[in-house]
């Protein structure tokens, strides 16, 4: 007969682990056990290299130049760099202001197109590179030529309110932030857009809209975010303004599309 002593410990198999089947719905960290008065190994590990995964995410720079280079096929003119007053990766992480606000727009040109596009790399330039590419050539097929666009312009150690300052010197009426996500524990490569109507320093969030956790294929799909951004694209030139008046009603036309499709009898 086994003695207490002799029964072999528990092991943090996926076999006997009963939280399995519901931890692959989620990406929250969910029953993950005890080894002693701690957590076992294989998930402490997990946690450390989600943290480097993050840190890593927000202080590798963005080569600007490299990624330019791969916009080449986008169909849009030749992409702007510009940079914010923060010198460096250190000091834009210290000093949110100075990635507010730009060192030289002198290379930004006018132009008389409706849309601009900004592509900055915000607290995770590695989201840039994984998903900026994808998500512009999504962009331009959403738009489907209903509105000409400004070259875009890609901005390094940048927040979102640089935009403002890009999209007055470009003269554009309506503005779209590419920016990447503050990373988590969770996703460290995730994007967001945000569209600014008639763009100016001194917009405040309150004037954004806001599409957010674009990271395929566990987050939001360059073809979604592209539909919602061209709804609300629609949707502010036509209501004069962004922000808290401005809502997506993109699903709700989807379904009345849906609904106004014929049927089939059998």
């Amino acid at each position: 007969m086994t003695t207490p002593e002799q029964t072999p410990p528990q092991t943090d198999s996926a076999d006997a682990d009963v939280w399995a089947p519901l931890r692959r719905t989620t990406r929250a960290r969910i029953g993950l056990g005890r080894a002693g008065n701690s957590l076992p190994t294989r998930r402490v590990l997990e946690f450390q290299a989600a943290h480097a995964a993050a840190r890593d995410a927000v202080h590798e720079p963005l080569d600007a130049e490299a990624f330019a280079a791969t916009l080449a096929d986008s169909g849009l003119d030749e992409p702007v760099i510009v940079t914010s007053q923060a010198s460096s990766r250190s000091e834009y992480l210290r000093r949110p202001d100075l990635g507010r606000t730009p060192a030289d727009l002198s290379r930004v040109p006018r132009s008389d197109s409706e849309i601009g596009i900004v592509i900055a790399d915000g607290l995770s330039p590695r989201a840039v590179v994984d998903h900026a590419r994808g998500l512009l050539a999504a962009l331009v097929d959403a738009f489907d030529g209903r509105y000409s666009i400004a070259p875009p312009v890609i901005a390094t150690q940048a927040r979102v309110a640089l935009g403002d300052h890009i999209g007055e010197a470009l003269g554009v009426s309506t503005l779209l932030v590419i920016i990447g996500e503050r990373p988590g524990l969770s996703v460290a490569d995730s994007l967001g857009i945000y569209l600014t109507h008639l763009p100016r320093p001194g917009r405040t969030d309150a004037d954004r809209n806001c599409i957010s956790n674009i990271h395929p294929p566990d987050g939001l799909h360059y073809e979604v975010a592209a539909r919602i951004a061209a709804s609300l694209v629609d949707g502010a030139r036509k209501l004069g303004r962004s922000g808290v008046a401005l809502k997506d009603t993109s699903c709700q036309a989807a379904l009345d599309a849906d609904d106004s499709a014929p049927t089939i009898e059998s």
